[in-house]
């Protein structure tokens, strides 16, 4: 499980692919601009991590169970952190990713499990098929497949991330219903972007055309 080379020095965070699935400026203004605000939402996400932020390793009636386990991929170019992996007796990893709201269906949490299964086939060679979701809240699990839809979404998605991260460009606000509980909204301004962009797109459609009879 050596993590050395520069074959992972742009690597993309497993995190940025859940960011990014759900909001590509959010990606960015994250990862590539360090802005992080807090509310209420991510102050109980942060609350539920930090119980397994803290490495161990521990046997549950033969399983071995790691937390907080360092994980990468060579192949995709990943590297990242699983909150918990269960490892079956014949090797078989189980990864389960904890969040802090009540059990329910979201593929920018499904991206991320994926993105754990991927690096913990390379690293032990063994296929991971599945994973779950952990939801704080109801205290339960939702059983994931990991699909080829899956993990063709994961491996399409990294190299935008990458492209992002290098060329530093912000993408523009998504502007919708994300922004509501979005801890990035102040930081982000999403409306007030929209709209000045809205307005430079009229400008040129108004004058455009004139400028270009003017030249002609």
């Amino acid at each position: 499980m050596d993590q050395s080379g520069d074959d992972l020095d742009d690597a993309v965070p497993i995190s940025a692919l859940q960011h990014y699935s759900y909001c590509p400026r959010q990606c960015a203004l994250i990862h590539m601009e360090q802005t992080f605000d807090e509310n209420l939402y991510t102050l109980r996400g942060r609350a539920v991590h930090e119980q397994v932020d803290m490495s161990e390793s521990r046997l549950e009636e033969g399983m071995r169970i790691e937390r907080a386990l360092p994980l990468y991929s060579r192949c995709v170019g990943l590297v990242g952190k699983a909150d918990v992996v269960e490892f079956a007796v014949d090797g078989t990893p189980y990864p389960v990713e904890y969040k802090h709201g009540p059990r329910r269906s979201s593929e920018h949490d499904d991206i991320q499990l994926a993105a754990q299964a991927l690096c913990l086939e390379e690293m032990t060679g063994r296929e991971v098929s599945v994973g779950a979701i952990y939801h704080h809240s109801s205290r339960r699990r939702r059983e994931v497949a990991i699909t080829p839809a899956l993990r063709d979404r994961v491996k399409s998605m990294v190299p935008k991330i990458r492209d992002m991260l290098r060329t530093g460009q912000l993408p523009p606000p998504v502007a919708d219903e994300r922004c509501r509980h979005c801890s990035l909204k102040d930081s982000c301004q999403p409306h007030t972007v929209a709209a000045k962009q809205r307005l430079h797109r009229l400008h040129r459609a108004l004058f455009t055309p004139e400028d270009e009879c003017a030249s002609s």
